[in-house]
């Protein structure tokens, strides 16, 4: 029996009457236009990047660091095209099942809000994903350990998410990304072991943690929950009935389905879509800091008024020094305590000294495209620094500032961030290429599980709606406060909450893989990227 296939034995008969079409392929023309969609997209990447590189004056890259920056790109790209047909596949199981659309026009109506996503974006989950990663690591993206560390993580992502996919198991990308994270996390901490070398951002990775654990058991609940208020409120008896053999819905509640699978798509592109965007500025940032280490869009007016902000937060800072004196390069102390997370005497006014001459040297700049070539680099690194240190020593409550010293700190934060927590409008559409166009293929396997092996009766119409009410609105707040959350397991435990509340059974057996799959994928994908991590970093 294929994965496709089902045993009917304990199910309601009606399911396999109304099994929708799934083997329609995307025909000539579909085809032609994936692969023309496919070839476009590369050659875009290909000129934005050498406009880049124009601008910002950079030519004569060696044909070594050409060739890594191409592969390093398609292996990016590659985990967010596997994304789109292993998470997508979640949002368009309803309207499939339901019969609101056709299984073709479903994945490209899917796959064309899941480019818009991408595009609408904040880039504050892709930031808080690189967050996780060791702090040296992102500070030598340019070097062989830097490399190592994002082709190990995407590599692994990659291996497992289709793993999973060609099991038919609807596990999370989210997990896999941060296991993935987490795993060259403690490769690197065991291989430099006793060297001062940090791992992973434990309380960064717990706020992470606790968004996808929690999720499931909120998209449960609450779409459990918002089926019964709907049965207590609407009473319109054809919103909770399954489908009669594959004749559409009636047109208000096929536009409703269609709504829901949007917005799942939509929401689902602006947060999943953000995770490769992160790696890919590691990436670019690795072999042209010239062109990428800091925005080049930063107008000369933010950078003329910025010693005065800097000079009021280092102040700020400094007062809570109790004047100690710095003893160390202000620089190294600031990471030290990154690394460590141990607070000394030494942190605060090395902070403060390193803010204060962050100042300086922007305005003794003035504009980006002043900032010599074999300074870039260095620059950012400090910003960065700066920048993570805040947010731990506020974090941890160890920047106890009045209302003053707070906002210089939180204008200063605000203007370095925006010189590195940039995203191309480039690197956005790419990405939403390589997601939509993900979500056309290879979605049968994750959609079939979704539409018949959770449950043991036909969706009705009202557990479709309510199951993607819930995942869009929790999707969309998570991206809201910068959080990643699986589509995957918020939409599939909602289908579930939906069937336990309607009395119709969960076929248990799918249950118990799913579990095991949410259970073995953070470990996994950890053992899959330290291994790899470890054989890259011998081979560099």
């Amino acid at each position: 029996m294929s994965n496709a296939d089902i045993n009917l034995g304990n199910i309601d008969p009606g399911m396999s009457e109304g099994r929708p079409d799934l083997d329609k392929g995307m025909g000539r023309i579909g085809t032609f236009a994936f692969l023309g969609t496919l070839l476009a997209g590369l050659g875009f990447v290909a000129w934005s990047v050498s406009q880049d590189l124009a601008g910002a004056g950079v030519s004569g890259l060696a044909s070594s660091a050409i060739m890594l920056l191409g592969i390093a790109l398609l292996v990016a790209l590659g985990f967010e095209f596997v994304n789109g047909f292993h998470d997508t596949a979640n949002a368009v199981a309803t309207v499939i099942y339901t019969h609101a659309l056709p299984p073709t026009v479903a994945v490209v109506w899917a796959g064309l809000w899941n480019f818009l996503g991408v595009l609408f974006a904040s880039g504050a989950v892709a930031f808080g994903i690189i967050s996780l990663l060791p702090v040296e690591l992102i500070l030598q993206a340019d070097s062989g350990a830097g490399f190592a560390m994002v082709f190990a993580l995407l590599i692994a992502a990659v291996i497992w998410n289709v793993g999973t996919w060609w099991l038919g198991l609807p596990a999370s990308s989210s997990h896999t990304l941060i296991g993935s994270i987490i795993g060259v996390g403690l490769a690197n901490q065991l291989m430099h072991y006793g060297q001062g070398t940090s791992g992973v951002d434990w309380g960064k990775a717990q706020d992470i943690g606790l968004s996808l654990l929690i999720s499931p058991i909120m998209g449960f609940v609450a779409a459990a929950a918002l089926l019964l208020i709907l049965k207590s409120v609407v009473k319109a008896p054809a919103l909770y009935q399954a489908p009669v053999g594959k004749a559409p819905p009636p047109l208000w509640i096929r536009s409703l389905l269609i709504l829901t699978c949007t917005l799942v798509s939509f929401f689902h592109g602006s947060n999943d879509g953000q995770k490769g965007m992160g790696l890919i500025m590691l990436i670019l940032i690795g072999v042209a800091p010239t062109a990428y280490a800091i925005s080049r869009d930063m107008p000369p007016a933010a950078i003329a008024g910025f010693e005065e902000t800097a000079n009021k937060a280092a102040t700020a800072v400094r007062a809570l020094g109790k004047g100690v004196v710095v003893v160390e390069p202000p620089q190294e102390t600031v990471k030290t305590y990154l690394q460590t997370r141990t607070l000394t005497p030494q942190t605060l006014p090395a902070l403060a000294a390193m803010i204060e001459d962050i100042g300086q040297q922007t305005t003794r700049f003035g504009t980006v495209e002043a900032i010599p070539d074999d300074k870039i680099s260095d620059l950012r690194s400090t910003l960065y620094i700066a920048s993570e240190a805040l947010r731990v020593l506020k974090k941890t409550g160890n920047l106890n500032l009045d209302a003053a010293g707070q906002t210089a700190v939180k204008d200063f934060k605000s203007g370095i961030d925006a010189a590195t927590h940039f995203i191309p409008t480039w690197v956005k559409v790419a990405i939403a290429i390589a997601l939509g166009l993900g979500t056309m293929v290879g979605w049968k396997r994750i959609v079939v599980t979704v539409g018949e092996k959770i449950g043991k009766t036909h969706l009705t119409y009202a557990q479709g709606a309510s199951a993607e009410i819930v995942a869009a609105g929790m999707i969309g707040v998570a991206d809201g406060l910068g959080l990643p959350v699986s589509t995957t397991h918020v939409l599939s435990s909602g289908i579930a909450g939906t069937m336990a509340a309607n009395g119709s059974g969960l076929q248990m057996s799918t249950i118990r893989s799913l579990a095991l799959a949410w259970v073995l994928t953070l470990p996994a994908a950890m053992l899959l990227s330290g291994t790899l991590y470890w054989l890259f970093s011998l081979i560099g």
